[in-house]
């Protein structure tokens, strides 16, 4: 017997019109639909961004990736969560597991396909590029992200202000993902270079809840969701 493939399926920021072609082929072929589970018994983002796509017949399957930073129970939930997974593959089916944004950009996927494939070698494993976040947000706020040479850095949410300070010395785009919780710490970075003029916080980009706070001088403290970046233009191309 064959095995299935596990798919990633990067189904954008949150728009689900942001899929692209080949991914909703995929998603709605796909015997089995994996995903991150949602908190409370809520539905997780992926989810909610698919489900409209998904038929009756499908298998749904949540799996729980908690969110804390012990490397012991990360591991553990991602074996169990690979196992989980390799139980259809090994019956020949496929499973499509529905990340929001970019499969390959800061994504539970990474961590879900390189432990199924060190658990299970044999296995196949197939991603499917879509829309990020700091690409949805720039096109939410009606400026292109970056021109001619500009050289753009992109920082994950465990960024200090020292490595920021560094980063605005040599970059001319500056990305702060999940910027909530640091956000009084880089407006004062931000107001010494005088750069808040220049700065945009977008959250939840492309869902019906999306807000934009342009030129940051006057907004030394925003209460932010968890889901919220921020772009700085640091050098004006245009």
């Amino acid at each position: 017997m064959q095995l299935g493939t596990l798919y990633g399926i990067s189904v954008g920021p949150g728009d689900p019109e942001l899929i692209t072609l080949k991914g909703l082929r995929i998603l709605q072929e796909a015997p089995v639909i994996a995903f991150p589970a949602g908190s409370q018994n809520q539905p997780g983002i992926a989810q909610s961004i698919v489900e409209q796509w998904l038929n009756q017949h499908q298998i749904q399957l949540p799996l729980n990736f908690p969110y804390v930073q012990d490397r012991v129970t990360l591991t553990q939930a991602w074996q169990q969560a690979a196992e989980q997974v390799w139980q259809y593959l090994d019956l020949g089916q496929d499973v499509a597991f529905v990340c929001e944004g970019d499969i390959s950009f800061y994504s539970t996927f990474t961590y879900l396909a390189q432990t199924l494939q060190q658990l299970h070698p044999q296995s196949f494993v197939e991603r499917i590029p879509g829309v990020s976040s700091p690409f949805a947000a720039a096109s939410a706020n009606g400026e292109p992200l970056t021109v001619r040479s500009d050289r753009l850095a992109i920082l994950p949410a465990l960024y200090n202000v020292k490595e920021l300070e560094t980063i605005l010395d040599w970059a001319d785009v500056v990305v702060l993902m999940k910027v909530s919780s640091v956000y009084p710490q880089v407006w004062k970075v931000l107001q010494q270079r005088q750069l808040l003029e220049n700065a945009v916080v977008v959250e939840r980009a492309t869902l019906p809840e999306e807000v934009i706070y342009a030129d940051l001088r006057d907004r030394p403290t925003l209460k932010l969701p968890y889901f919220s970046l921020l772009i700085v233009k640091v050098t004006q191309s245009i």
